[in-house]
């Protein structure tokens, strides 16, 4: 069986919300299992080391797991139109992985959750995007024959999928963005699959 690693960091919920639609849109794959992953917190200044496991939620990510993927997508709320630190500093930490290329010919995407609807959900999802070129990914969209995209009114892109969570976080995901959020783990799943030789 093949894995996706679905990679994430989430301080309200929201984005881990999304990780499992897309974990459970991977599923619906034949043949093909989602990897869920967090990594930790990080602080401008680190008095003691986070445990090796969280105490709730997905195991922390390790760089074994990204060699043992057929697959990434990641997922940060967004910090100024960018990915939020904590997933960025693992990211910056995978010199090796790029070294060796072992992420090359991948499939990959991205998810986001924004506050307010004009938060940076696009700049979010673009920007995280450019490790995964630089990793020698092949980035997987949402095209427009899913037809939650044209219907949405609230997140969704064909960039990747994505939430407004409202400025106190009070908004569900609505049904449309879980439509999306699944169609985005499956397209990955599917390619990650094809490319793997079974169509």
């Amino acid at each position: 069986m093949s894995e996706i690693l679905v990679l994430y960091y989430s301080r309200t919920g929201k984005v881990a919300q999304l990780a499992r639609l897309v974990a459970r849109g991977v599923e619906e794959v034949a043949g093909m299992h989602a990897r869920l992953r967090s990594v930790p917190p990080v602080a401008p200044v680190t008095e003691t080391a986070q445990p090796p496991e969280p105490d709730a939620g997905a195991p922390y990510v390790t760089h074994a797991d990204l060699g043992e993927c057929s697959g990434l997508v990641l997922g940060s709320p967004t910090r100024f139109g960018n990915m939020a630190a904590p997933l960025k500093h693992f990211v910056d930490s995978t010199a090796s992985a790029w070294a060796s290329g072992t992420l090359v010919g991948k499939p990959a995407a991205v998810f986001t959750s924004t506050s307010t609807m004009h938060g940076g959900q696009e700049s979010t999802l673009l920007s995280m995007m450019l490790p995964l070129l630089h990793h020698g990914m092949l980035i997987v969209g949402v095209p427009y024959t899913e037809a939650a995209l044209n219907r949405t009114r609230g997140g969704g892109s064909p960039y990747g999928a994505s939430h407004v969570a409202g400025v106190d976080g009070g908004n569900a995901i609505t049904e449309d963005q879980r439509t999306l959020a699944r169609a985005l783990g499956r397209r990955v799943a599917e390619v990650a699959r094809r490319l793997g030789g079974s169509a």
